[in-house]
């Protein structure tokens, strides 16, 4: 059996992880070593932001709710509002609420009406 030599499949490995590192600052985008690890230190951060963002969001919307339910000038607050929601039987999650608020107030002050009621 001949002899493989790694030469080709090295200079694939090296160029493929040179070029995800691409824009990265210093010796990280040029060096395969500490490119290699910058692009692992990247995947780790890129699956915690992931899982982040979805917290972001779901603050974002909380505050929206929050800032639509005193715009109305009730003595409700986000919870009770929340409390009243599920009471009442109305099945909108915390998304479509914040985009109802922002975008269509007038349907936000029917939903808040009926909670009430």
């Amino acid at each position: 059996m001949s002899r493989t030599k790694t030469g080709v499949t090295r200079h694939k490995r090296h160029k493929k992880v040179l070029s995800l590192t691409k824009g990265f600052r210093g010796t990280n985008s040029r060096l395969y070593k500490r490119a290699k690890e910058a692009l692992l230190h990247a995947g780790q951060y890129a699956y915690i932001g992931r899982k982040l963002r979805k917290r972001d969001m779901r603050r974002l919307w909380i505050t929206r709710i929050t800032a639509g339910i005193k715009q109305i000038g009730d003595s409700l607050n986000y919870s009770r509002f929340i409390k009243a929601l599920k009471t009442a039987k109305i099945e909108l999650n915390r998304k479509m609420l914040a985009e109802i608020a922002v975008k269509d107030f007038d349907t936000f002050k029917e939903i808040v009406a009926k909670t009430q009621k």
